[in-house]
């Protein structure tokens, strides 16, 4: 897919919508933003971290600096998929990305099996060193969800995307397999990301304000593993219940 940048850097501000919100908001951004060439697209996702979770444990804690890498596809991959292996880094609120791409297959070949990359650079360099630092690392969770993107009319650097159907995994962690998984949303939300350079615009503050959207912490990572971490504790809690039903039993 033409026209993806490999380097960002931006303020991201989230926000979560009801669909009565989401409505109101879609029309009156009718003449500041409108949907990108690319429609509704389904945004695949595979994070890495440590056999511990290390990297999405620290970036729960919410330090002033924190990194995550993950291999992306937009659409059901296959192996000539064009992928993108992605360092996210975000420092006292300003997001930092810096990404490669090549054909998925190669990309798990690089990741997961260790193979050297064909067109070495700067960013792969960084790669390399995220792979080497984090001991271990390998994939950890998929993340998929359908996305709207919307570029501003006026303001070509103002990027809003909208999401739903957001799913987490940490089975077939292939992003052959779709956006398939666990929700993580309620029905009826949509999670909103406001993308932009600098400081957020008079009118977008007005109309989110008019509308009561109101900014929230969300990591789709972070709630995919919350929730994995709430099921292996039920798992736990209700195995230690059967031990005790079948002591007092004998």
């Amino acid at each position: 897919m033409g026209g993806f940048k490999d380097v960002f850097e931006r303020i991201e501000t989230k926000f979560l919508l009801d669909d009565m919100q989401y409505t109101e908001l879609m029309k009156r951004l009718e003449n500041m933003a409108a949907i990108d060439s690319y429609g509704k697209t389904s945004i695949l996702n595979i994070y890495f971290d440590t056999p511990d979770y290390k990297l999405i444990e620290r970036s729960l804690e919410k330090p002033v600096y924190k990194e995550k890498l993950r291999l992306r596809t937009y659409g059901i991959a296959n192996d000539e998929t064009n992928a993108f292996i992605e360092i996210k880094k975000k420092y006292k609120g300003v997001v930092y990305k810096r990404r490669i791409s090549m054909p998925y297959a190669k990309a798990v070949d690089y990741l997961v099996n260790g193979k050297e990359i064909e067109k070495r650079s700067q960013i792969s360099d960084e790669i390399d060193y995220f792979l080497q630092f984090y001991k271990g690392i390998r994939p950890a969770m998929a993340i998929s969800y359908d996305r709207i993107a919307m570029a501003g009319i006026h303001d070509p650097e103002l990027r809003i995307t909208f999401d739903t159907n957001i799913r987490w995994r940490t089975d077939k962690l292939s992003l052959t397999e779709g956006n398939v998984g666990k929700d993580i949303l309620l029905p009826g939300q949509h999670l909103m990301e406001l993308k932009i350079a600098g400081a957020m615009s008079v009118e977008m503050a007005r109309i989110l304000d008019e509308l009561n959207i109101r900014q929230t912490s969300f990591s789709k990572y972070g709630r995919g593993y919350q929730d994995l971490m709430s099921e292996k504790y039920m798992e736990s809690q209700e195995k230690e219940s059967n031990i005790a039903l079948f002591r007092k039993a004998v």
